[in-house]
């Protein structure tokens, strides 16, 4: 008989949207910020795309800087670093399909939690910054509830 299953306490987290320019570097950072020494975390896109400053802003505003965070395809960090991940969570439809296909070739899990894309967001400055929190709690809530074991068993 077999040992219901559970969800295995991951060493090292892909995180992974369309762009890597505003979903998936905030759900780095938060992830990284609570787990510095316990987790290898790192983020990619399908796509390059350009660091997007609503999302800086929103991290600043926690005390988290991601100024510095350089967009990154699959691609470019398969080349930069491999991709020796035992979880990828995927925040995006496309970054999804994309994940699956590499678990043909690499031993990753993948989660998918859909986050919508705040880039749409309408109105003034305070509106779209307001869209963006709210991408924002729903990846630290999620981080919360999925990591909540990670650093009790890392330390």
């Amino acid at each position: 008989m077999e040992a219901p299953s559970r969800v295995r306490t991951p060493q090292a987290v892909l995180f992974a949207c369309g762009l890597n320019s505003v979903r998936s570097p905030m759900a780095a950072s938060l992830l990284q910020q609570m787990f510095p020494q316990a987790l290898y975390v790192r983020s990619a896109g399908v796509r390059k795309g350009e660091l997007d400053p609503f999302a800086v802003a929103v991290m600043a505003e926690l005390g988290q800087d991601i100024s510095g965070h350089k967009p990154m395809t699959f691609e470019e960090l398969d080349d930069w670093e491999g991709l020796n991940f035992d979880l990828i969570v995927t925040l995006s439809p496309e970054a999804h399909h994309k994940a699956l296909e590499l678990t043909r070739t690499i031993a990753a899990d993948v989660e998918y939690w859909p986050t919508s894309d705040p880039t749409g967001a309408e109105g003034n400055r305070e509106q779209k910054l307001q869209a963006y929190r709210e991408v924002c709690d729903t990846l630290l809530l999620r981080i919360r509830k999925r990591f909540s074991r990670a650093g009790a068993a890392n330390e």
